[in-house]
């Protein structure tokens, strides 16, 4: 699990992908957003400007992400 300390009040989906290092671009992260690989507190979110905050889950690829 990796634990990811955020920053104000939240981290935009598209944006947390790239600082944890699950994907090299902006874009490519947009991509698998598009195409429903990544899982938002359990559930398969589409939505790349998402709102990210202190005590979601999001999982990618076989990680997860827990934000604090």
């Amino acid at each position: 699990m990796i634990e990811f300390k955020v920053n104000g009040d939240f981290i935009p989906m598209i944006q947390l992908l790239k600082a944890t290092n699950l994907v090299q671009t902006g874009g490519e992260a947009q991509i698998v957003v598009d195409e429903g690989e990544v899982k938002y507190n359990g559930q398969v979110d589409y939505r790349k400007r998402l709102k990210v905050k202190a005590g979601d889950i999001v999982e990618f690829n076989g990680e997860t992400i827990k934000v604090i």
